[in-house]
């Protein structure tokens, strides 16, 4: 008998005995989910970097009995109740790490190698890039509308909102401090339209250009100095943050990674900045966002109303640096391609190759590569701002 009941306690106590309790075909559901973001990330390469990490996060959050993750002590954290103390001495694995993510330091730091690895010379040598990347902003206010007329509350809409500036560091850094239990949706919503670029944008350019604009040919930059280059990371940090000072953690490691890239006298932490640095912290990132992805939170209207909505707002992020680019194009006589003004999102550098693709495709000697990476890069500040003003106003 005492075999017996050691045996029924065990069985009792598994995690596969949970799946038959109330609600554990939700947890089945993620647990495939998870499944099919795994394929997409490993086996079609979409974002895996990140995705893989999202989805085994995924999975174990919702494997029942892991005590992983604990959504109610979030809950309670939100609420006040308890503190990171707390949460660091009772929570579970990915609780402690999520710590990073909720007090803004993964996204920060992931900045700082982004800007190491960021080359602004494109941006100097063609100042107007600044239009085209402020202008691919629109989808971001766009979508904002959208979400507030749906019911979300203004500072979920700017949550979503966000997702159409095509920068998941930002996406995630927002969402945690406005709208923490909207970032499981939001963040996959994120990397999956980044991912997908090259399917989502080549119809809309091809749509709003015409195939006399496409073929445009754009002269050579002029060369930039390196004084330009180490200057132009301080003047921009110390301009922007007086500007905006919400945006001082996203800008200020932004800039920072990229003066370390510029000096000429910091190589060995610019190199641990772009490698090291970088694939630590995404390792970290990239689990404890899956963890947020809790069943019974998960599986809502509201997760299909952020699709959809972070889907619009790629969109009309797109638009807004075609429209831009088309004006740009009759103002200076047929010589700036239009192209180009698609690149004004901030997944740097894909949005720059796709430009080239389709620049390609009208005229076979096209070389946009280089002018796209201006309006590329004035993305990343353009939705880092974005976000700071957004956290300014709901924060």
């Amino acid at each position: 008998m005492d075999i017996l009941a050691t045996l029924s306690k065990l069985i009792n106590d598994s995690g596969f005995a949970a799946f038959f309790t109330e609600g554990g075909w939700k947890s089945i559901i993620m647990i495939l989910l998870a499944c099919v973001l795994l394929y997409l990330g490993i086996a079609k390469k979409f974002e895996p970097l990140l995705l893989v990490g999202i989805a085994f996060g995924m999975l174990l959050t919702n494997l029942p009995g892991g005590n992983l993750y604990h959504m109610e002590m979030w809950d309670s954290f939100i609420a006040g109740e308890i503190g990171f103390g707390d949460i660091a001495h009772d929570g579970g694995l990915l609780d402690i790490l999520y710590i990073g993510v909720k007090a803004g330091v993964y996204p920060s730091l992931i900045f700082i190698g982004i800007g190491a690895m960021t080359d602004f010379g494109p941006l100097l040598a063609d100042p107007k890039s600044l239009l085209l990347g402020a202008a691919a902003q629109l989808g971001v206010f766009l979508a904002f509308f959208g979400a507030v007329c749906l019911g979300f509350t203004g500072a979920e809409a700017a949550s979503i909102g966000i997702i159409g500036g095509a920068d998941g560091p930002t996406a995630i850094y927002l969402t945690t401090q406005l709208a923490p239990h909207l970032l499981g949706p939001i963040a996959i919503a994120a990397y999956s339209y980044m991912a997908l670029i090259p399917l989502i944008q080549p119809p809309l350019m091809r749509l709003l250009t015409t195939p006399k604009e496409r073929a445009v040919k754009m002269e050579q930059t002029r060369v930039v100095s390196k004084k330009e280059k180490i200057l132009f990371p301080i003047v921009v940090a110390a301009f922007v943050i007086l500007l905006v000072p919400s945006t001082a953690p996203l800008i200020g490691c932004l800039m920072f990674g990229n003066l370390l890239r510029e000096t000429g006298v910091t190589d060995r932490l610019s190199d641990t900045a772009q490698n090291a640095l970088m694939n630590i912290v995404t390792l970290f990132l990239g689990i404890s966002v899956g963890a947020t992805t809790v069943a019974s939170r998960f599986l809502s209207l509201e997760t299909i109303k952020i699709v959809v909505l972070g889907l619009i707002a790629f969109a009309f992020s797109t638009v807004g640096g075609l429209l831009i680019g088309k004006v740009m194009y009759k103002l200076s006589g047929g010589k700036i391609n239009p192209l180009i003004g698609s690149a004004g999102v901030s997944a740097v550098p894909m949005a720059a190759r796709v430009s080239q693709v389709e620049g390609q495709k009208a005229n076979p000697g096209n070389f946009l590569l280089m002018h796209a990476m201006g309006p590329n890069v004035a993305g990343v500040i353009g939705s880092a701002i974005a976000a700071g003003f957004l956290l300014a106003v709901f924060g």
